[in-house]
């Protein structure tokens, strides 16, 4: 059993370690062997789809096991970023993340933007599930490893693997084998509130030729955020998170040339809030005069509305592997059904808008002149939840053909043909909103194409066919010399009809396509310098694929919200040329690996996402140019059966290298949305590390006492363009106040200020896990303490309506103590 994990290293310790490289670059994750043996084992992984050791793929790999990420502390994708080099994530909360890799990011994308494509390719085994842009939060169990393939992986993997590529790697069925294990795991977080998980796993042979594996979990993730509520009451831990769901999977190998696995996935997971801690409520802060004064401490936010997440994911494929003697047929055939529903509380939203309903300088301004005075504060804190409802299928089918054995020229082809269809909508249920909107001389719901006391709702339907043919081969010219090449044609359509309702949003109804179609090229070369060096050069390119904007929403807008943000109903593809060099060492009897790559990748077209001002929309742009040069290394050393230290880092320099333009209602020319050259592509760290340090003293028992200690780095950064812009952490209110600044809505006023700031950068962090514990050959029980020092790190900025309703930060996982015990049958 591993005992440690790659994990992240302080900046200081990483530049000691790796002095002589110069500045860490990230490789791949190497495991350790077992106590007993010295040296390290090989890993082998399939990131060209086909079987190599992990220390002869020709690219910068990380393979860390479950074992490695369970010692590191991680239980979600969140926590995986982290202890991989180079990986980051925009975290809105469980099931609600976004990938980046290398930093080649378009920022934060909010929930109200379906269209958005993902940047970084998610596969469980071979089926895709990341083409809902926000990645499942799958539980990390039972797994063989994880696989981050880093830069381009376009020609293999296709459409959103632009900037790389991220599978999990189940245990397969194994035939002729009875094997299970149960863990249990009891937690509680320094807030209090306890958690814990149920996991079990069983792999059962039901004849000489069949073996079933199932895999059944329940999860409970205690919460740390308090919702303080209207009155001053307070719900505590509101973002109590839970997970139950399985697997089972089928092996049937009839014949020793062919093999069928069904397989069949279901999650479900539900919270009852979100990890949003707030700056600035204008129905909960500490500056009113005519409203109570609220002052929110830290992990706290302002809600008078539930909030949570309700994610059904379910996965079905079917893998069919055939040896035709020289070469092997793979069938890959998948469908994914996922529902999602996100209720978050619009209350703050819908208040600031109503605010501004009253007669004089207003925002909106369909229908008729108001008929009275003012909405009173009764009105504007009217009750205000905002659903966001997510129905997604995905069919896709993969067939190739690949060379077996070894051969002068290795190669392999196939297709891929996918559809999805997904049905998008959000609607604002505010109970007495027509009695306010007649009230104050405004068309009710009903008459603006929406259900009633609905002041906004949107239904939209899309549909994307995608269809490729790939090649990829490699000629070994010589021992020690290889090339490889390969080559992706790619081709899609996307259609999308669309309509907008309600005072918010009306009226709006169009039909939108977009389509595309291209190659994807790739070309390494390899020289083998010893049996422990390999050295790399390599050419890729990967793509992301175009879409449809949504319209804005006109009677929220002002005239410079529509003159700058208008006129672009749709978005092109994103294309990535990247240059790599890279080495991949062994030395000392295999003691110490180290690896290491150096890229640039040129990116053209990147697909921004821009906050329309106070629309309340977001529009996607095009930048035509940006860039992300990098180094990423790696260095894993067991010098003795007893101890093992990890260290990974990567430095990205990632930066748009053109600026977007366009004119105000005056004419002059203004900079959108924080689209300037120079600007840091948005949610990429300049500098992440991780390093771990593990000890196992075998016992005259014959059990292993063992420890694992595993620091983290990730440095700071920003969740969108648009928060570099000059002013953007200014809310200001009267006369003076600078451009760029949000709208200060007096809301409870006079207010006690007339400026209110916060940090729009995201500060660096630094996060410790612990775990000790005893094992045997089939047991295992640990403590741990995660986030030792109870860090509270800034993960992203969350705002409504251009910061003037509300201003968050989402945050991390308090300090959690637990204990886990592990069997096996």
């Amino acid at each position: 059993m591993i005992l440690i994990r790659r994990s992240l290293v302080e900046p200081s310790l990483a530049a000691l370690i790796a002095l002589p490289f110069g500045p860490l670059v990230q490789a791949q994750q190497v495991s350790p062997p077992a106590a007993a043996t010295e040296g390290t084992e090989q890993v082998v992984v399939t990131a060209q789809k086909r079987t190599a050791p992990l220390q002869d793929v020709p690219f910068s790999v990380a393979a860390p096991s479950e074992a490695q990420i369970r010692n590191a502390g991680a239980d979600s994708i969140v926590d995986l970023a982290r202890n991989v080099a180079g990986l980051t994530i925009a975290d809105l909360g469980p099931g609600q993340s976004q990938l980046a890799i290398r930093g080649i990011s378009s920022g934060q994308v909010i929930r109200d933007q379906p269209g958005v494509k993902e940047q970084v390719g998610v596969y469980l085994d071979e089926s895709p599930i990341s083409v809902a842009l926000f990645t499942p939060d799958l539980v990390l169990y039972d797994l063989d490893r994880f696989e981050v393939l880093r830069g381009p992986q376009g020609t293999l993997f296709g459409a959103g693997s632009e900037s790389g590529t991220l599978r999990y790697i189940t245990k397969a069925p194994r035939l002729g084998v009875f094997e299970s294990n149960v863990e249990v795991t009891g937690d509680v977080s320094t807030t209090g509130d306890p958690g814990g998980s149920v996991r079990g796993v069983v792999n059962v042979p039901l004849s000489s030729t069949v073996a079933l594996r199932a895999v059944g979990y329940s999860d409970r993730t205690p919460g740390f955020i308090d919702a303080v509520q209207p009155g001053g009451g307070v719900n505590k831990n509101v973002n109590t998170s839970d997970r139950n769901g399985g697997r089972v999977a089928l092996l049937w190998k009839p014949t020793d040339d062919l093999s069928v696995e069904p397989r069949l996935v279901v999650q479900s997971l539900g919270t009852g809030g979100f990890p949003r801690e707030d700056v600035y409520n204008i129905l909960g802060n500490p500056y009113t005069t005519t409203q109570p004064a609220v002052t929110l401490g830290d992990r706290q936010q302002f809600t008078q509305q539930p909030e949570g997440i309700n994610d059904q994911f379910h996965l079905a494929d079917l893998k069919i592997d055939y040896d035709l003697a020289g070469a092997a047929l793979t069938s890959v055939t998948s469908y994914t059904w996922r529902k999602v529903t996100v209720r978050r509380d619009a209350t703050q939203l819908t208040g600031s808008v109503t605010f501004d309903l009253s007669p004089g300088p207003r925002i909106i301004s369909p229908g008729p002149p108001p008929v009275h005075a003012t909405a009173t504060p009764a009105d504007v804190r009217l009750s205000s939840p905002l659903y966001d409802r997510t129905d997604l299928s995905v069919l896709s089918q993969e067939l190739r053909l690949a060379s077996t054995g070894r051969h002068a020229v290795d190669w392999l082809g196939g297709l891929f043909w996918q559809h999805v269809g997904r049905h998008y909508g959000q609607d604002l249920p505010t109970p007495g909103y027509d009695a306010l909107s007649t009230f104050l001389g405004y068309p009710t719901s009903v008459q603006q194409a929406a259900p009633p006391d609905t002041p906004f709702f949107s239904d939209l339907h899309y549909s994307l066919r995608q269809y490729a043919a790939f090649g990829e081969g490699t000629w070994h010219i010589t021992d020690q010399l290889g090339f490889t090449a390969g080559l992706r044609y790619y081709k899609y359509d996307e259609s999308r009809t669309q309509s907008f309702g309600g005072l918010f949003g009306c009226c709006s109804t169009s039909y939108g396509p977009v389509n595309s179609h291209g190659v994807s090229p790739r070309g390494i070369v390899t020289y083998k310098l010893t049996n422990d060096v390999l050295l790399d050069a390599q050419v890729s390119r990967g793509f992301r694929l175009g879409g449809v904007n949504d319209p804005l929403n006109i009677p929220l807008c002002t005239a410079t919200d529509i003159q700058v943000f208008g006129g672009h109903p749709t978005w092109q593809d994103e294309k990535a040329w990247n240059y790599e060099l890279g080495a991949k060492t062994q030395f000392l009897d295999r003691k110490v690996t180290f690896n290491a790559s150096a890229f640039w990748t040129e990116i053209y077209g990147l697909q921004a996402t821009t906050t329309a001002g106070q629309c309340s929309s977001r529009i996607v742009f095009n930048v035509p140019t940006a860039h992300s040069t990098g180094l990423e290394a790696e260095l894993f050393a067991r010098p003795t059966a007893n101890w093992d230290f990890g260290i990974s880092a990567s430095w990205v320099n990632a930066e748009l290298t053109s600026t977007v333009t366009t004119k105000d209602p005056a004419g002059n020319t203004v900079i959108v949305g924080g689209l300037k050259e120079g600007n840091r592509l948005p949610t990429a760290p300049k500098f992440q590390a991780v390093g771990s340090i593990g000890y196992t003293r075998p016992l005259e028992t014959g059990r292993d006492l063992f420890g694992v200690f595993t620091l983290q780095y990730v440095g700071s950064s920003f969740s969108q363009f648009e928060n570099e812009a000059p002013n953007f952490g200014l809310i200001c209110g009267g006369a003076g106040c600078p451009p760029g600044s949000a709208r200060l809505i007096q809301f409870g006023g006079p207010y006690t200020v007339n400026q209110i700031a916060f940090n729009p950068q995201l500060p660096s962090y630094t996060l410790g896990n612990i775990r000790v514990g005893l094992r045997s050959d089939r047991w295992e029980v640990a403590g741990f303490i995660n986030n030792i020092w109870d860090e509270k790190a800034r993960l992203a900025i969350d705002y409504e309506r251009g910061r003037s309703a509300r201003v968050s930060y989402l945050t991390n996982v308090a300090r959690l103590f637990g204990v886990t015990a592990r069997y096996s049958f």
